[in-house]
Parts: C-alpha cells; structure tokens; sequence
C-alpha cells in the first residue's frame, strides 16, 4: 500500500486544500451543497453554444473570472453542418476529464508521481431510437469503455488502485451510471 505524500511528487494538485476542504465541509454540511449552472443558446440548424460562468456553492452564488464556450453541433452524415464535437462527445469528454482529475489527485495524495496519463473513451448507441425510427431502442449509450495508458512511478496494481479510486469519487460517472432525476420546463 503506498503511503501517504511524503516526497517531492508534482501531479499538480494541491491535496493539503482539498483535504482541508473536506474536512471543513464535513463540519458544516450544507456549505457542501452546490448547484452547476449552464445556459445554451440555439445558433443555427444543431449547432448550438453554452456558456458557464457561475455556480452556487459554500452558501453563496459564484463568478468565475471568465465564462466558458461550449459549442455542440452534429456531423453531415446527419444533415448537419459539423461545427463542433455532438452532446454525446462531450458527455465522453466529461466523463474522461473527471476520471482523469481523479487519477491525478488520487496519486498526488498517495505520493505517486504521474509521467503521462492518456485515456481513450468510446460510447456504443444506435441513432434508431434517436431518429424515432425504432421505439424500442434506447436514445442513450448502450455501453461506455475508458481505456487508460498511465505511466507513473508506480506498480501496476497501484495504478490500478489509482484509476478505482477516482471512478469510485468520480462525479460525472456517477451521473453517467445512475438515474438522475431531470425537470425539464418551457417559460
């Protein structure tokens, strides 16, 4: 079992903050409950464009110091003009970016230094059911598979360890696997 940080490992994450934070949430619990915020606008045809700015968390609204653009669009194999990646893609990319912080603060706090962590993320789904051409088939991924190449100073079953641990905290894979209630309203 490999100890705590005690070397000079740099994965880039400042474990002593976020076990501060932890530890300081666990004290006052409803400073814990956040609330993410995304607005979109339609462009043109599926091209659409999302912007982030700010979020509710610590028992106040946040600013961040600049918004972010996420544009979605689809490919012309469906009548679209491909002007950036589709939802789905970026609901992979998501879901292989959280994975991969968690790898990276897992070994930080385990003292395990990261040379290069590559992850390779594909998703299964029939656009049957999203064509409405077949009710029965599921609008969704059918299957999900993230494939990591980590080179670390560390054993193999410790890397292994490293990438259980952070799908096991992993937010953007729980919401993946898990029913999530989702209202969906017209103003």
């Amino acid at each position: 079992m490999t100890q705590l940080q005690t070397t000079n490992v740099q994965n880039g994450v400042n474990v002593d903050a976020l076990l501060g934070a932890r530890q300081d949430l666990e004290a006052m619990p409803q400073a814990a409950e956040f609330t993410w915020k995304a607005s979109c606008e339609w462009l043109n045809g599926t091209h659409s464009r999302t912007e982030i700015s700010g979020f509710f968390g610590l028992g106040e609204e946040q600013a961040r110091e600049t918004t972010y653009s996420i544009e979605s669009d689809h490919p012309r194999v469906f009548a679209s003009e491909d002007h950036a990646p589709t939802p789905v893609e970026i609901v992979l990319s998501g879901l292989a970016g959280c994975l991969t912080a968690g790898i990276a603060a897992v070994a930080q706090n385990r003292g395990i230094q990261l040379n290069s962590v590559k992850a390779s993320v594909e998703g299964d789904m029939s656009v049957l059911g999203i064509l409405g051409a077949d009710p029965n088939v599921r609008n969704g991924f059918k299957a999900i598979r993230v494939k990591y190449d980590i080179d670390a100073d560390a054993s193999k079953e410790d890397i292994k360890a490293l990438v259980a641990q952070s799908q096991k905290r992993s937010a953007v894979f729980d919401i993946i696997t898990n029913p999530t209630n989702v209202f969906v309203t017209v103003e």
